[in-house]
């Protein structure tokens, strides 16, 4: 039998990952991976604001760089025998372009700009233009929102679109229409941009831009205009038609395939989340939960249609015919920061280490901190008088989406040490884990396994171990090191016609588990009180805390003030 391979692209937050595989037998013949320069220099981003933007040559340099590179480790056999090539993405990741669909950033007079470049997932810089958005759809004749679990997020497509517009003349001027990161980039590798006519991702459409079969495509215009006049329009530039991501979005261009020394016949596949294509890479099964665990999580699951057709699942991140496995629908969650909360507690110590010690004693640190915080953690004991800390730094995803909030740690003491603080917030992360399981499970879907893929889920037993016993549930952990990029490629080698099905080509590319984490009864059983704490503590900043905040008037603070001087 002719052998066949296929590439699957994973663009993550701080680099993009090239996998070439076989197709016949999910063999990896090469890999690289390729971080983004600018990004990781800091250059375009204000975290003090939650502003987090990425510059297109950022892409397109490194996917460059890393698919050649992979490329040149399967070698030239293997490279001439490509045939198709699928990419994912974070989201929601858009771009304003111009009416060849340019990504603004990449003309002369936005090269700076960084309203003219990628808005990130985690850019959170739209959080009141969310809050019209959720407030006009609840009063609207058609609850657009009611498929993306009642909440429209500022990290998703119109708050960030719209937000943009009112702040730059110029983007606005300039923007003819706006186009999702997996559905540019896919674009650019077939050299047909043209945002009419490019192929539009269902996976991006239906979870983040509010695209359904029963409005016939995107909201109104009307609903648009009358949210901000700087909408009028804008919707008949965009589109109203999906696919998913079996399909084709195009063949490689000339100019693409010289670059990358491929074949002229390579098919680009139409582009997915990142989240999505790696709970196909992990084997995702009717309610399983698949957990992509990194700086973030996305939480997945798919279930037959028409076992829940009727199902409004609320406080989620959508629910999408086809966004995951053609053919079920998908459903996705996902907490807005676990593993970015561990980096920023280990910056609370190595950062005063740099500025006294310099960067050499500091990066050595880095390099063990983790790690070393973890080993301790696992040893401490698991008990209900342990601190409980809130993991909303980055503001809640799911349940119920809310990026104002703010993380917390209670019940510290003098005695409460790094160690002490790390397993807090472990144990947080956790916690937010099984506020989104329970939520599923009280909207009457149930979740049988759970599946774990991502960075987090290969590195640390201590962060999976703690997942477990709070999840009182086994977490299987897929054994491929990539698995998104493997889930694109197996989207590639159907897209291609390598393999006629998604299921197909599943079962011949898969690499199955390698670990499972059994729960643990002892502290399974002290977890459930410390989550009733979290409950109770969350609902406590949430609402009273916030609640009083706010009624803290400056007349107030000066009363307090004099009462304390």
């Amino acid at each position: 039998m002719e052998e066949h391979y296929v590439i699957g692209i994973d663009f993550g937050t701080d680099s993009v990952r090239a996998l070439v595989v076989n197709a016949h037998t999910g063999k990896q013949a090469g890999t690289a991976v390729q971080e983004y320069e600018r990004w990781k220099k800091g250059l375009y981003c204000d975290p003090s604001v939650s502003m987090f933007r990425q510059h297109p040559l950022d892409y397109l340099e490194a996917m460059e760089s890393a698919v050649t590179r992979a490329l040149d480790q399967a070698g030239d056999e293997v490279r001439h025998a490509v045939k198709g090539i699928s990419v994912d993405t974070t989201g929601s990741t858009p771009v304003a372009v111009d009416r060849e669909g340019t990504a603004l950033a990449l003309l002369p007079e936005f090269a700076g700009n960084p309203n003219g470049m990628f808005i990130l997932w985690k850019d959170h810089t739209a959080n009141a233009e969310a809050g019209e958005i959720n407030r006009l759809a609840r009063e609207w004749s058609t609850d657009y929102t009611r498929y993306v679990g009642g909440i429209y997020s500022s990290e998703w497509f119109w708050a960030k679109i719209l937000h943009t517009l009112r702040t730059d003349a110029a983007v606005r001027e300039k923007a003819f229409s706006w186009v999702e990161h997996c559905d540019w980039i896919s674009a650019v590798l077939t050299g047909n941009t043209d945002p009419l006519t490019l192929k539009r991702s269902r996976c991006a459409a239906g979870h983040k831009a509010l695209w359904h079969q029963d409005f016939e495509g995107l909201p109104s215009n009307e609903f648009f205009a009358h949210l901000d006049p700087v909408l009028d329009g804008l919707r008949e530039r965009l589109f109203s038609e999906t696919e998913t991501s079996d399909h084709a979005m195009g063949t490689i261009s000339a100019m693409w395939a010289e670059k990358l020394g491929l074949p002229a016949n390579v098919v680009i596949g139409v582009g997915a989340f990142d989240a999505h294509m790696g709970a196909v890479g992990a084997l995702i099964e009717p309610y399983s939960l698949c957990k992509v665990v990194g700086t973030s999580t996305c939480d997945m699951l798919i279930a037959p249609n028409e076992e829940v057709e009727n199902l409004l699942v609320r406080g989620i991140c959508g629910q999408v015919d086809g966004s995951i496995v053609p053919g079920m629908l998908g459903m996705e969650a996902g907490q807005s920061g676990f593993g970015d909360i561990y980096a920023w507690f280990a910056r609370l110590i190595t950062v005063p280490v740099k500025e006294i010690l310099g960067d050499e004693a500091a990066a050595s640190l880095a390099a063990e901190l983790i790690p070393h915080l973890a080993r301790q953690a696992a040893l401490l004991p698991v008990t209900v008088q342990d601190p409980v800390a809130i993991d909303w730094f980055n503001g809640r995803r799911t349940p119920d989406a809310s990026h104002t909030l703010k993380g917390g740690i209670l019940g510290l003491n003098l005695g409460s040490d790094s160690a002490r603080m790390f397993k807090a917030l472990v144990e947080a992360t956790a916690f937010g884990s099984k506020s989104i399981v329970e939520r599923f499970r009280s909207e009457g879907v149930p979740i049988h396994q759970v599946i774990a893929i991502g960075g987090v889920a290969k590195k640390s037993a201590f962060v999976m171990q703690t997942l477990a016993d709070v999840l009182d549930m086994p977490i299987k952990v897929a054994s491929s090191e990539q698995a998104c990029a493997l889930g694109a490629a197996m989207f590639a080698a159907v897209a291609s016609g390598v393999h006629a099905t998604l299921p197909e080509a599943q079962e011949a590319m898969s690499g199955g588990f390698d670990t499972v984490y059994e729960p643990r009864p002892e502290q399974s059983a002290v977890y459930r009180v410390l989550y009733g704490r979290y409950l109770a503590a969350g609902h406590f900043m949430e609402n009273d805390f916030l609640q009083r905040l706010e009624n803290i008037t400056g007349e107030a603070v000066a009363g307090i003030v004099g009462d304390l001087a």
